[in-house]
């Protein structure tokens, strides 16, 4: 009994030091709160710890202390609570709607609020992003523990001259998935092998949400209900400083801003943001980890000209977002060329920043509040110098397209009118920064690599069609878009009824009344009906319901009708006969019926979960479509058969002969094989395909020309296509078109798949215009030689089926509205291509 007890005391003496390893300067504490240890029954960086038990002790301190309160902001896609602990000093709490106000008046051009020293400065602590890069939302435990219960005079400063909000974990989905990865392969011993299970998660691995979106790409965009509650969160407070924490490679040391030159050659963000106080700050972390012992670097990598990153979107809102990069231990601990790298090591880093932003932004924040204040007066200043003052957009064919984009507007707090027919955005507004991420596209750049994408234009990603104007016309403002698409109710018919197909939610509709048991048809050529006494001209791919062939009455028909055309705010009309004013007749041979999409996908390890979970997202969020995702593991036994479509995404295919013959049989029985990215080149390499990819016409006789070896990873970089926007010809006579009605449209680039135009005279759906760039960087090499020749979209056939050959993401991020349609029209129409070997 003694001896057990003499091993329970070394035991908790042991555990209370190795938790004074990220804290000890900052006793004493209150007793009366619970340290992260004592509530988990573990120490931190013994385990890693699941998000429920996160936001548990969140709550408690908010239950325990009166300097904490906490908010949930939201849910992931799986229910898991989206929460933010506010902490300060008690009187600031219980006078923060005052603070808020005062703090908002620097946000506020109207304004002139000179009382920067008497407000707290407003700091988001931001963590875990990134499900996979789990040390900071255990630094986010010990930073509010350290906030709510240390009595030290420097923490009493800090929650006295600062209202800090501690976002503990953004990506709760993909945190958990990680750690229960982590935690079921941890062995006792620690095993350090970096080639253990426990370092190499298996796919989709945790770094993604529910729907494998990369959540640190989502600010802008706002896909997903984790982004989309914090925009909604944030442009409530406006803080003064965001932090944005990660994870890197295990063979490098630790990151933090000032980041690389922003690759922009005008940015949009003031230059005091990327050089005064991004320096400013990086002399706080430099002593910071200096005095803990902790190696790192600055500059070298990982540029913000994306406006879409978790650090790159608060410079754009007034406020400072930092960037750090740990490297991670990938587990609990990990051989690394400079020793072995433990989870504690990696979450005291996280630690020390946090508490380091704190402590810069405290002694800087009169800097802060006047740096915000002129940040939005010159927004004013900067618009009206401009020549343009608005943008002008709309979509006479596509209202839900519409809607969706100014939803993504209303978001970003950018203020948007009615004009007429159309929609006005005026470029005068405190989001006048916003306003040119949105709509201005670029040709010129001071930096030629990228840590992502170089373009961003909103408007092009919908498709949108718009212009600049000079003077502004603006009618009603629009708060919101609850209402914005209203459609006359559908008339009732004993004999045919039309849906436009150019809208947005058409195929949702369409696959909603296929599964009712209703048989469409897609017109094939335009027609001109008659709708109450006046003409109406439909386009490619309208579809038809004929009211006599169906195995429903006509009440039945017309009850379902109006259901969809209720949820999904589609155009639909009653008709009274089948001849018609102008094109093809009701009856007609280019009215063909539709076979309802039975489609699956391939995923697992070798496939880009990114896109996979971008078409799994389109079809599940807004189509309501079902799609079967078949394992590669489990590619020998699956039936494809139950199927008459399937996916296949970028990334590594390694399938045997048998296995692709399996594949070509499949499609040669009149079914429908969709390849995007890789995945196309793939098909074309292994001879799926008789088509081919663009090369280059290698010269001999060139030699190289020397150069430093120093200067050889920015030369190779630059040659990789990062992300573009480029504009295409398409044929919007085809298939795969139906719903376009321009003869161009913009398309998004990230890949060197170079796929060359067809043959077959029938088979080139969209080819890139002798003039394609609209935004973002691209060397000459690559655009000469390798993007002016190419193809985006063909189809080869094989046997009664086909391949639809994506170079290009027709789904990139869940955002490119504009040219999901592509992607679509494949599922519903591949089966009626008719291309002749």
């Amino acid at each position: 009994m003694l001896k057990k007890l003499l091993f329970l005391l070394v035991l908790c003496s042991t555990t209370l030091y190795g938790q004074d390893y990220f804290f000890q300067k900052f006793h004493p504490f209150n007793k009366e709160i619970p340290s992260p240890e004592e509530f988990l029954g573990y120490g931190i960086g013994e385990r890693h710890t699941r998000h429920d038990l996160i936001v548990a002790y969140m709550e408690k301190l908010a239950e325990v202390s009166d300097r904490a309160s906490i908010y949930q902001y939201g849910k992931t896609h799986e229910g898991r609570k989206l929460v933010i602990l506010t902490i300060s000093t008690p009187e600031n709490l219980t006078n923060l709607n005052s603070l808020k106000q005062k703090h908002l008046a620097f946000t506020d051009p109207s304004l002139n609020a000179t009382n920067y020293s008497d407000v707290p400065v407003f700091i988001n602590l931001a963590y875990n992003v990134h499900g996979n890069e789990p040390s900071s939302s255990e630094a986010a435990l010990l930073t509010a523990y350290t906030l709510v219960a240390s009595n030290s005079p420097e923490i009493i400063k800090y929650i006295k001259n600062a209202v800090i909000f501690v976002d503990p974990t953004i990506n709760p989905d993909g945190r958990d998935r990680h750690t229960q990865w982590a935690n079921m392969y941890q062995g006792n011993p620690l095993v350090a092998d970096p080639q253990d299970s426990e370092h190499n998660e298996g796919w989709p691995r945790g770094r993604t949400n529910h729907y494998w979106f990369d959540l640190n790409r989502d600010w802008l965009l706002a896909i997903n209900p984790e982004s989309r509650g914090k925009l909604t969160w944030y442009h409530e407070w406006y803080p003064n400083v965001v932090t944005d924490f990660h994870e890197m490679g295990s063979q490098s040391t630790y990151f933090f801003e000032p980041m690389k030159v922003n690759g922009s050659l005008n940015p949009i963000m003031p230059k005091e943001n990327y050089e005064d106080l991004n320096n400013l700050f990086g002399d706080y972390y430099a002593k910071a980890l200096d005095s803990i012992g902790s190696f790192y670097f600055t500059k070298e990598v990982f540029d913000g000209t994306y406006p879409g990153y978790g650090s790159s979107y608060p410079d754009l809102q007034g406020g400072l977002g930092l960037l750090f990069e740990q490297a991670s231990s990938r587990g609990h601990k990990q051989t690394t060329a400079f020793g072995e790298i433990t989870f504690p090591f990696t979450i005291r880093n996280q630690y020390t920043s946090g508490i380091t932003t704190i402590k810069a932004a405290v002694e800087n924040k009169e800097f802060l509040y006047k740096y915000q204040q002129e940040f939005f007066k010159s927004a004013l200043t900067n618009a009206t110098s401009s020549k343009i003052k608005g943008y002008e957009f709309g979509d006479n064919y596509d209202a839900n397209r519409v809607k969706a984009f100014i939803d993504k507007l209303l978001l970003h707090k950018i203020d948007v009118y009615k004009s007429g027919n159309s929609f006005v955005v005026p470029t005068k507004q405190p989001q006048y920064r916003m306003v040119q991420t949105m709509f201005e596209t670029y040709n010129k750049y001071r930096d030629s690599v990228y840590y992502d994408a170089s373009a961003w234009s909103v408007a092009n990603f919908y498709n949108m069609k718009y212009k600049t104007v000079s003077s502004l016309k603006m009618g009603e403002k629009i708060e919101s878009t609850n209402n914005l698409v209203t459609v006359a109710p559908v008339q009732k018919s004993e004999y045919a009824y039309i849906l436009d197909w150019d809208d947005y939610n058409t195929p949702a509709a369409l696959y909603q009344l296929q599964s009712k048991g209703l048989v469409l048809s897609s017109a094939f050529k335009p027609l001109t009906v008659q709708i109450n006494g006046a003409s109406k001209t439909f386009n490619y791919g309208s579809l038809l319901v004929p009211v006599s062939l169906q195995k429903k009455s006509p009440e039945e028909i017309y009850k379902l009708l109006s259901d969809v055309q209720n949820k999904y705010k589609i155009p639909v009309f009653g008709l009274n006969t089948g001849y018609n004013v102008k094109g093809v007749d009701l009856g007609s041979r280019y009215v063909q019926p539709i076979t309802k999409p039975k489609a699956a996908m391939l995923i697992g390890e070798g496939v880009s979960s990114y896109e996979a979970g971008e078409v799994w997202h389109l079809l599940d969020i807004r189509m309501d479509i079902p799609i079967t995702k078949i394992p590669m593991r489990n590619f020998n036994r699956a039936n494809f058969d139950k199927y008459n479509a399937l996916v296949m995404v970028s990334g590594r295919y390694s399938l045997t002969q048998n296995q692709q013959k399996k594949i070509s049989d499949w499609v040669k029985k009149g079914n429908t094989l969709v390849t995007i990215g890789s995945a196309t080149k793939w098909a074309i390499d292994k001879k799926l395909v008789k088509e081919a990819l663009t090369k280059e016409e290698k010269d001999s006789t060139i030699v190289a020309v020397r150069k430093p070896y120093v200067e050889a990873e920015e030369n190779i970089g630059k040659e990789s296509v990062g992300g573009i926007i480029l504009k295409a010809h398409i044929d919007n006579t085809h298939p795969l078109a139906f719903g376009y009605h321009d003869k161009t449209v913009p398309l998004y680039k990230n890949n060197e798949v170079w796929l060359a135009p067809s043959k077959n005279e029938y088979a080139t759906v969209i080819k890139y215009t002798d003039n394609p760039h609209v935004d973002g960087f691209i060397t000459n090499k690559n655009m000469d030689k390798f993007l002016k020749p190419s193809a985006s979209l063909i189809v080869s056939p094989i046997g009664r089926g086909r391949v639809i050959l994506f170079a290009d993401n027709p789904n990139f991020r869940g955002s490119w509205y504009g040219t999901n349609r592509l992607f679509l029209n494949a599922l519903f129409l591949g089966d009626k291509i008719r291309v002749p070997n």
